[in-house]
């Protein structure tokens, strides 16, 4: 499910503080601060799409993400790649590259990278 810029603002808030009520929230906002109200609505839209849920101690609602940051951003990439490059991963890193203007040895850097993290999940999963 997509969330609006102002659900993942508050879901990367919370997803930094792990937990936290209205006010802590709210703190967490260092440019242009949002009223009270819009957070506790963008949080009560956030627990009926069922991506936060809170806890009440006292008068405090205590508010905790469902969804992980990384269910979340591998949900978003895997739409996006299909989205707009036709589910092909190497297109989209094709793009990149040139966009970005990327040179060989950033190229290989890359590679580098990806080879260990696929190393790393196979280790993983063999344990």
């Amino acid at each position: 499910m997509q969330l609006t810029k102002a659900e993942e603002q508050i879901m990367q808030i919370l997803w930094t503080m792990e937990e936290g009520i209205v006010q802590d929230i709210l703190k967490e906002f260092v440019d242009s601060k949002p009223a009270r109200t819009t957070i506790a609505t963008v949080l009560s839209i956030l627990e009926n799409k069922n991506f936060v849920t809170h806890r009440s101690e006292g008068r405090l609602n205590i508010y905790k993400a469902l969804v992980a940051k990384e269910d979340y951003s591998k949900k978003q990439l895997l739409g996006f790649v299909k989205d707009y490059f036709n589910g092909s991963f190497s297109s989209m890193i094709s793009f990149f590259a040139k966009e970005n203007n990327l040179t060989l040895e950033e190229m290989d850097h890359l590679l580098e990278e990806t080879r260990q993290a696929l190393d790393d999940k196979q280790t993983d999963k063999t344990e």
